[in-house]
């Protein structure tokens, strides 16, 4: 199992910067952004697609430095009721999932995006109750868009050898692993999840459980490894649904923290020990959103827990069962 690292706290750094400071630290691999939110910075798109010598150039560059890209990251919203940027979204994700063919990376990670709440809307709307009757005909309503969406983007992905691995956000159509698996199911195998446990916690959905419900149908394409604390004191005043800045830390009932500070040791042995348990035992890849650390000394504790808690090797036989 690899530590990797969502390349976009590093955005200060080349793409060489980036891989020498990583390589120095232990960490296997990096998903860097290619479109959307992470940006850019250290794989641009145009610059790479269907040029061999730039690619030959940058598989150089990763052997210099014994590391691998386990996924291109391209987060965005290809539903958007707006059709420049749903339009932008999805020529970047259709790129990305090229590029990683040409690259031989087998993951893109990005959103399922979100529609409005009917034809006429003009943004998106994340509905969160069947009750009023109208949400609930919203609900269905966006589920007809992103199917017909996503089940063309499916065999496009599928026609290049790539898997998708969507992470399941709040304000997005898939956010938990109903959802996810409800998209699987509807388009192809080619759909799965980026498992970011760090949007879970918040919504009070067990990890390991998750862990169990997408693996026992081959769902987890992409791991990150990043985490959340819920500040109870302003959870138990006005619950979790919260719309108050990211950066007015003290008054919001949770924030996204770097690894270990929201959940200890032992919880990361646990949802280590059970990837493993559902065949999952490829990356694990820091995303750093912890406002109350730097991005380096984020990225620096988040590797140090990880590299005690995840495996290096393959399980023996059990010779005591024999």
């Amino acid at each position: 199992m690899d530590i990797g690292v969502h390349t976009p706290p590093l955005a200060d750094e080349s793409l060489e910067g980036a891989l020498a400071y990583l390589a120095d630290r232990g960490v296997d691999a990096i998903e860097p952004g290619v479109g959307g939110h992470p940006g850019d910075d250290h794989l641009p798109r145009e610059a790479y697609l269907d040029d061999e010598d730039a690619q030959a150039e940058l598989h150089d560059l990763l052997s210099e430095y014994d590391m691998r890209i386990s996924a291109l990251a391209t987060h965005n919203n290809p539903l958007h009721p707006d059709e420049d940027v749903a339009s932008t979204a999805d020529t970047e994700l259709r790129e990305a999932i090229r590029l990683a063919s040409q690259l031989e990376v087998n993951v893109v990670t990005c959103f399922s995006g979100l529609p409005a709440g009917g034809p006429d809307d003009a943004v998106p709307n994340w509905i969160t109750a069947p009750w009023p009757p109208e949400h609930a005909e919203a609900l269905a309503y966006q589920w007809e868009v992103g199917l017909e969406y996503w089940g063309d983007l499916a065999a496009h992905a599928d026609d290049h050898g790539v898997d998708v691995a969507i992470e399941m956000h709040p304000n997005m159509l898939v956010y938990e692993p109903h959802g996810l698996v409800r998209l699987r199911e509807e388009t192809n195998e080619r759909i799965g999840a980026n498992f970011d446990p760090s949007h879970l916690y918040w919504q009070g959905i067990s990890i390991t459980d998750a862990v169990r419900y997408l693996g026992e149908r081959d769902a987890i394409h992409h791991v990150h490894a990043k985490d959340t604390r819920i500040y109870e004191e302003q959870a138990r005043e006005k619950g979790v649904l919260d719309t108050t800045p990211y950066d007015d830390e003290p008054n919001r009932s949770w924030l996204f923290r770097s690894v270990g500070y929201g959940h200890g040791e032992r919880h990361w042995k646990d949802l280590v020990s059970t990837l493993r348990l559902v065949g999952y035992d490829d990356v694990l890849s820091i995303e750093h959103e912890d406002s109350l650390t730097s991005s380096r000394e984020g990225l620096e504790k988040a590797i140090e827990l990880l590299s005690r808690v995840v495996f290096a090797e393959q399980p023996g036989e059990a010779y005591w069962a024999e």
